[in-house]
């Protein structure tokens, strides 16, 4: 478990923590970038390289939700496939249960957990069911197979019975209906029940939404949620649920005393209880996201302000991001220390972690000039 600080102590780390101590994978230090160097910019002597993620450092604790939130191109996607073992980090290491995923791949070393194994604990649901789905095998030869794996001594009838409860579980009445159907057969939000199901048949710690529920109208939304909630408590799985969309993510997270993790420009600037982060946005981003999204609460909604808290829309360029806080060309609060120096991500509550200077009041930050176009303090 990492090292965190009062926000009025000397800063030491920047990593996001549960405040648990039974990590199911650890993400330390990580960084993914990417070359889109072509050839005209490599003649030239241009980088061209994309940081995706850059040095994020995150604990996921058995059976908990933990919901990574931002706009699109922000890194919450590569980082959740880092966190799942289906992305390899530029540099950093990630860990299950304390094996190093990637050494395990390779087989450096003794690993004392195969990889096959760690390949069964970490599982993915994607935004596009279909895609993920053979359309030439009909659910239940699909959801058969992951039960051949991991329950082999099962006989062929066994893993058929199996299947139906599943999908009775799974709201797919009659289970003997479904079973035969094919994926064109399905609706997209059947589609996604039958993906989670066969990711939970594979018995795994940790499942990574990404965007699982973005394709679907706002009614079939809610009741996916619903039903991965439902599941979660049943297979002890935790999630890493992405999205775009902050009320997706405080809907997922906040009804079950989830987290949430804001993700800008590759970096982790906000990570807390999704209650507190919802309802006391710290950093200026969060602000930024919870302003935009529309609320169910008519007492919240009155307080809210018609001005977007955001001084520019436009995201930076990821190839060449803004130095020191990389929200500071869009932050209204921005001063002359935050085009220089980088904000690391500090606890600042029990639970919480804000990477903002704002958060300590002895901070050379309140000494120094507003950038033009900005708030006072």
């Amino acid at each position: 478990m990492a090292r965190t600080t009062d926000s009025t102590d000397e800063r030491s780390t920047d990593r996001a923590s549960t405040g648990a101590n039974d990590s199911v994978v650890s993400l330390e230090d990580v960084r993914v970038h990417f070359d889109e160097t072509g050839l005209i910019d490599g003649l030239r002597g241009e980088d061209e390289t994309v940081r995706a993620v850059d040095g994020v450092s995150i604990d996921i604790p058995e059976n908990e939700i933990i919901a990574l939130v931002g706009e699109s191109g922000c890194g919450k996607t590569t980082l959740g496939k880092v966190a799942v073992g289906l992305q390899r980090p530029t540099s950093g290491t990630v860990t299950y249960r304390g094996q190093d995923i990637w050494d395990a791949k390779e087989g450096n070393g003794d690993p004392a957990i195969p990889y096959p194994e760690i390949r069964e604990a970490l599982q993915i649901i994607h935004q596009d069911p279909g895609s993920s789905l053979n359309p030439n095998r009909t659910v239940l030869t699909s959801l058969l197979v992951p039960l051949k794996l991991t329950e082999p001594e099962l006989g062929p009838n066994q893993r058929e019975q199996r299947v139906y409860q599943l999908l009775e579980y799974l709201g797919m009445k009659p289970s003997e209906d479904y079973a035969h159907r094919y994926p064109h057969q399905l609706s997209g939000g059947e589609q996604q029940r039958v993906v989670l199901g066969r990711a939970l048949l594979m018995s795994p710690d940790v499942i990574l939404a990404d965007e699982a529920v973005s394709a679907l109208d706002v009614s079939l939304r809610v009741e996916m949620m619903d039903l991965m909630h439902d599941l979660q408590s049943v297979f002890d799985t935790s999630f890493v649920f992405v999205s775009h969309d902050f009320a997706n993510a405080r809907y997922f997270a906040g009804t079950v005393g989830g987290k949430i993790g804001v993700m800008y420009l590759g970096e982790l600037v906000e990570f807390g209880p999704a209650e507190e982060v919802i309802r006391d946005p710290q950093h200026p981003y969060t602000k930024v996201l919870s302003w935009a999204t529309p609320t169910l609460d008519p007492d919240l909604a009155a307080e809210e302000s018609m001005d977007p808290p955001v001084r520019e829309i436009d995201i930076p360029d990821p190839i060449d991001p803004p130095s020191g806080c990389r929200f500071h060309t869009r932050c209204p609060e921005a001063r002359a220390v935050c085009e220089t120096t980088t904000p690391e991500l500090v606890a600042t509550d029990t639970d919480r972690q804000t990477a903002c200077f704002r958060m300590d009041e002895t901070h050379e930050y309140w000494d120094s000039q507003p950038i033009t176009g900005g708030n006072d303090g």
